[in-house]
């Protein structure tokens, strides 16, 4: 029910935006959130927002380079990830949940319900 989509080969310093489509069910009341596992790593919380877009919260790591939007009209949450970095790179996945709350956002996999299939982003340095 969701996929994501925008990966692909970028340099150090470029940009990418990943976008994550929602269907069989409307989304506007879910929270959602973007993760990123790398090779031999746990997968790592990267961006988070609330069902009502009003919040957002991100990993220290992106903070300042990343931003999450939604886009409840077409169903869609996008990534948008400039100044990339080697250490950026992963597969990433995007997610969501309802929530009652139209501030609630969450860093915490397991909160998510729904996961979509990764995609995966490649810094190259």
């Amino acid at each position: 029910q969701l996929q994501a989509s925008g990966g692909g080969l970028v340099q150090a310093g470029g940009s990418l935006r990943l976008s994550c489509a929602a269907s069989g069910r409307t989304f506007s009341t879910y929270a959602w959130g973007w993760f990123r596992q790398a090779p031999g790593n746990e997968r790592e919380f990267v961006a988070a927002i609330s069902g009502g877009g009003v919040s957002t919260r991100f990993a220290d790591s992106v903070k300042g380079r990343f931003t999450i939007s939604r886009d409840n009209a077409k169903n869609t949450v996008s990534l948008q990830m400039n100044s990339l970095k080697p250490e950026d790179t992963a597969v990433y996945y995007c997610a969501a949940s309802y929530t009652a709350s139209d501030n609630t956002v969450s860093g915490n996999p397991k909160w998510y319900r729904y996961w979509g299939q990764g995609t995966l982003v490649t810094v190259s340095s």
